[in-house]
């Protein structure tokens, strides 16, 4: 019986010496994403970072107020694809996940979502009002509200579309799937960060710090429901063993 048992437990140490390697390099991950925003909000407030931001802005836009480069379906493009990172369409996205999550009994879950997307806003909004940074000075641009730094496009596309493909990834099976949605999410954020700077709203370095602080709060959100599933606190998404 022993005999039979040594394996056994072999294997549950193995597991979980996986899972603790595992957690630690997704906690580097969050803590190098963190660095990162926190040398980019010490450069930007010094103002170490405008000849590198000037240089993004001229080429995306080298003839200053009178547009971006490309054709004008180029530039109506740009504004389209910049849309999907406002808080309408993020909100008409967030409420249709937590509602489907609702009617299929999946409270926990939904209110995973919710209170990720919901925290990435909060955040976003308390850095805008900490650091203040005027937007660029492009006459004849989008009309904004807030501050430039952090791009709450670039983080809450970040926080919404990371937790919704990392959300799939749990209910796909086959890799390819898996692959697809989390490469499908970061496709989207990457494109509506750098349609801030095409459409001349933000600097280059308010979405580099967008990326940075919502990519890391939506890892680090996923860390946190994957250790409640596994307690069975939180129901699983496609209803299957963690």
């Amino acid at each position: 019986m022993n005999r039979f048992s040594f394996p056994a437990q072999a294997s549950v140490i193995a597991r979980l010496g996986r899972r603790e390697i595992s957690l630690l390099a997704t906690l580097f991950c969050v803590a190098a994403l963190l660095l990162a925003f926190g040398l980019l909000a010490d450069e930007v407030m010094e103002g170490d970072t405008m000849a590198f931001d000037n240089a993004v802005a001229r080429f995306f836009r080298p003839l200053g107020a009178d547009g971006p480069i490309g054709p004008a379906w180029v530039h109506e493009l740009g504004r389209d694809v910049t849309a999907l990172g406002s808080m309408v369409v993020l909100c008409f996205l967030l409420a249709a996940v937590v509602g489907y999550l609702l009617l299929i009994r999946k409270k926990g879950a939904a209110a995973l979502v919710l209170g990720s997307i919901l925290g990435g806003t909060l955040i976003s909004f308390g850095l805008k009002l900490l650091f203040n940074r005027p937007r660029p000075n492009i006459p004849g641009g989008i009309q904004v509200f807030t501050a430039s730094f952090p791009s709450s496009h670039a983080m809450l596309s970040a926080v919404t579309f990371l937790t919704l493909g990392a959300l799939m990834t749990r209910v796909a099976a086959d890799i390819r799937l898996k692959a697809y949605f989390m490469g499908l999410a970061v496709f989207l954020t990457v494109a509506v960060g750098l349609s801030r700077v095409y459409v001349g709203v933000h600097y280059a370095t308010d979405v580099l710090a967008g990326w940075s602080v919502g990519s890391a709060w939506a890892i680090l959100r996923w860390i946190v429901a994957l250790r409640l599933q596994r307690r069975g606190q939180v129901e699983q998404p496609g209803g299957t063993p963690s």
